[in-house]
């Protein structure tokens, strides 16, 4: 399935350097989209003399990025992935094959350190715990919210996802799962990145991150208390009436 038709989506900050190594991994078919998020080092430039698509977004945030993607796409099949080296997109093909043919409706890759260093201490203990929490929220035997995913686009642009910052990732696993999509995940390589990291990198961006998402599971576990069973009349006779009980969102 190296031939299919899927549009790859890169959120880019300053990835100039990075950016030559990824573009050139890509699988045939699979058209690059790299989302130039406020670079200063020429990243766009460098993306269009390898052949990517280049969308401008203004507005800082993965998510923001994330969002500007998906409104170029026009592909059957949308996967995204770090600009940063630090993942192979060649490995996106059996993601895509397990979407293609119904296995599952989201499928996510479970990043695998290739390299000493390739993950920081702590991005990864927060990146555990936030998992622990999706985990008991969803009911998904996930283990890693890791940015390489592929899902129709279609079904994406359904989900309607508002984030537009770090949280965007873990809305989109929130929103399958009260959508009734099945996810699961596959172990995927993960190398040192080239460059800094503009997010887990940091304490500070880790931080950051684990604020966007804690955010997002109070909502979502907010919401999911508002679902509550209320009487409904129901008409059983001529001139008799009893309730039955129906969910009923408040």
């Amino acid at each position: 399935m190296a031939d299919m038709n899927v549009d790859v989506i890169l959120p880019c900050l300053d990835e100039a350097d990075a950016l030559p190594d990824v573009l050139g991994r890509l699988p045939r078919g699979y058209r690059a989209i790299v989302v130039d998020n406020g670079s200063t080092d020429g990243s766009a430039d460098v993306a269009r003399a390898h052949g990517a698509l280049v969308v401008t977004e203004p507005v800082k945030g993965f998510g923001s990025a994330c969002a500007a993607g998906v409104a170029a796409a026009t592909a059957e099949y949308v996967a995204f992935c770090d600009a940063d080296a630090s993942m192979d997109p060649a490995e996106l093909v059996p993601l895509v094959a397990r979407v293609a043919t119904g296995h599952t409706d989201l499928a996510l890759g479970r990043r695998v350190p290739t390299t000493p260093g390739a993950w920081a201490p702590h991005a990864r203990f927060a990146n555990r715990v936030l998992a622990v929490l999706m985990r008991r929220a969803t009911g998904y035997r996930l283990r890693d919210l890791g940015p390489m995913r592929v899902m129709r686009r279609e079904g994406l642009v359904a989900l309607g996802l508002q984030d537009r910052r770090s949280g965007y990732p873990l809305e989109m696993v929130l929103a399958a799962r009260a959508g009734g999509w099945r996810v699961d995940e596959s172990d995927i390589g993960y190398a040192q990145r080239i460059g800094d990291s503009k997010v887990t990198g940091t304490l500070r961006g880790t931080l950051n991150a684990v604020g966007d998402m804690s955010r997002l599971l109070r909502e979502y576990r907010r919401e999911a208390r508002l679902t509550v069973v209320a009487p409904a009349p129901v008409r059983r006779s001529a001139g008799s009436i009893e309730s039955r009980s129906e969910g009923v969102r408040s």
